[in-house]
Parts: C-alpha cells; sequence; structure tokens
C-alpha cells in the first residue's frame, strides 16, 4: 500500500487539475452562449436564401445563356477541394476526430475510384491530420476565431474557392463541418457548396422548412416556402422581372449564397467546438471528483494501517518491558 504522504501529493495534484478543467468548462460554456446565440440569429436567413436561389436557380435554367457557371455540373469529377473545419486546440473529446473521419469516409464513398484528386483548405490547426494521417494535399490553411460574428471572416475563402472553381481548378467543392443539433448532439456533416445542385435535397441548411434542428422558426419557413419556392407539379405563382438581366442577378447573387453557406457552416461548427469542449471539461472534472474520492479512501486505510501498526508495536514494547 501507498504511503500516505505519496496518497496526499497525489490528492493535492488532481485537485489543482481539477480547478483548471473546471475553469475551462465554465470558459467553454460562456463562448457557447455566444455562438449558440449566432447561430440561432442566422438559420432561417440561411435557410431562405438557398430556397431564393433554387427557385431563381429553376427559372433561369430554362434559359441556357442567363445559366450561371456557378450552377452548372461538370460532365466528369477529376478534382474536388474540400474545406475543413476543425479546432484550434484539443481538449474537445472526440469534435476533431469525428469530422476528419466524416471527411475521409466522404471522399472514400464518392469517388471510389480513385482516379479524383482531393485538396484540403483548413480552417482550424487541427485539420492538419488529414496530412498527417491521409496524406491529402492542403492547398491552404485560414486562422480560424473562437467568436465569429461578421460574414467577412469568410470572404478571402470563398472568393479564392470561387475563382479556382471558375477557372476550372476544380470541378466540386465541398465543405466538412460539425452540425450544432443540441449541446449533446452534434453530427459531422459533409455537403457540396460548388456547383449549387438544384436537385440536392439536403435536410441542414438545404431544402427550405425540413430543418428540424433548434432555432427555426417553421412557420415562418413553411409560409415562405409555400409563397415563392417552385413546384414541378404547379406552375410558378410569380413572375419576376430580372434588372438589368438575369445573368447579372445570378453574378451577384449566388456568390452571396456561397459566402452565406460557408458562414452558417462556421458558426455550426463553432458552437458545436465549444459544446463539446464543455462537456469534455465536465466530464474531466467529474473522474477528477471520483479519482479523489478513491484515494482519500485509500488514504483512509493507509493511514488506519499505520495506526494500527504502531499502536501493535506500542504494545509488544509494553510487554516487554514488563516481562
Amino acid at each position: 500500500m501507498a504511503k500516505t504522504g505519496d496518497i496526499k501529493r497525489r490528492i493535492k495534484s488532481i485537485n489543482s487539475t481539477k480547478k483548471i478543467t473546471k475553469a475551462m468548462e465554465m470558459v467553454a460554456a460562456a463562448k457557447m452562449r455566444k455562438a449558440t446565440e449566432a447561430v440561432l440569429r442566422t438559420r432561417t436567413y440561411a435557410n431562405l436564401s438557398w430556397g431564393t436561389v433554387l427557385q431563381l436557380s429553376q427559372i433561369t435554367g430554362l434559359d441556357h445563356e442567363s445559366h450561371h457557371p456557378l450552377l452548372t455540373k461538370r460532365k466528369e469529377i477529376k478534382k474536388i477541394a474540400i474545406i475543413l473545419i476543425t479546432s484550434n486546440r484539443g481538449l474537445c473529446g472526440s469534435f476533431n476526430t469525428a469530422i476528419i473521419n466524416k471527411a475521409y469516409n466522404s471522399i472514400v464513398k464518392h469517388h471510389q475510384s480513385g482516379k479524383v484528386g482531393t485538396d484540403f483548405v483548413l480552417i482550424g490547426k487541427k485539420g492538419r491530420a488529414v496530412y498527417k494521417y491521409f496524406g491529402y494535399n492542403i492547398i491552404a490553411e485560414f486562422p480560424k476565431e473562437d467568436v465569429v460574428s461578421q460574414v467577412k471572416e469568410i470572404l478571402p475563402i470563398s472568393q479564392m474557392l470561387i475563382d479556382d472553381y471558375l477557372a476550372g481548378k476544380y470541378d466540386k467543392v465541398m465543405v466538412a463541418y460539425t452540425d450544432y443539433v443540441s449541446p449533446t448532439k452534434l453530427i459531422p456533416r459533409v455537403r457540396q457548396l460548388l456547383p449549387v445542385d438544384i436537385t440536392t435535397e439536403d435536410e441542414y441548411l438545404g431544402v427550405v422548412g425540413k430543418d428540424t434542428r433548434i432555432g427555426i422558426d417553421k412557420e415562418y419557413v413553411q409560409e415562405k416556402q409555400d409563397k415563392y419556392l417552385y413546384s414541378k407539379d404547379k406552375k410558378l405563382a410569380h413572375e419576376y422581372i430580372f434588372e438589368p438581366s438575369p445573368k447579372e442577378v445570378l453574378n451577384e447573387i449566388v456568390p452571396r449564397l456561397i459566402e452565406v453557406q460557408l458562414f452558417q457552416a462556421l458558426l455550426e461548427s463553432n458552437a458545436s467546438e465549444h459544446s463539446a469542449r464543455m462537456a469534455a471539461m465536465h466530464q474531466a472534472t467529474d473522474a477528477a471528483n471520483e479519482m479523489v474520492d478513491e484515494l482519500v479512501l485509500s488514504y483512509n486505510k493507509a493511514r488506519q494501517a499505520s495506526i494500527t501498526s504502531e499502536i501493535a508495536e506500542i504494545s509488544a514494547g509494553a510487554n516487554a518491558l514488563a516481562n
């Protein structure tokens, strides 16, 4: 059995660590509240903006001359780019591992032929693991703030990838992020940004009215969907006048859509990261409490054994003197 002095030092060390994990849990909780508020403020707008572009795409898609290149699928997919959103630091459980594995599995699932080249654009330092463990090429790395509040923070990323897509460097652009459903439910997702696929029914940040997460005004979104979205079985309820032309309108609105979707993905990942870190630090604090309880019990047993041994030695000495 360990000496009482050693056990006391271990208890002191664990209590010090527990104070750190508790402080980190409180900091993560404060950041999570801010990040969650930002997510809830923008979700409805992100969904409605997607619905608007879906409708405009369907209208202008009938006219080949006005169809936008960001809405046009490539016949052959030779190279793709994936924006991978991770954290800058660890101590957030399986948050980074889950999204990195999701991105890798998505590549394996959809591009099994091996003929498709893949480049990664990183937002967050922990994404470097895609090179370390899987050997994928990293073409750019952008800084990631703990609290994102303005869409301008993702403008360099979106502009770079839009330019590369239009130049033909990539045939598809994806984003891998962690979807914030609730503090205890974080879902890693990979979704397509370019080309804007008007035929894909994406449950999240996709078709308006199908988002089941908290923070969505379902009745408002459904009302807008019924009023504005195009139905394949019905004729369009409204006629649209494009000024100065459909092509110029799409030139302005489609890049804005990409920015909004990427910005929303970054907000979702931020909220998920802080939730994961808060949960991890809470579990670490609970584990420290359990370890301290076990060590206190061991300390009491060791102390009792030491006292019993001392009493036995005193009794033996007294008996020897009496004889």
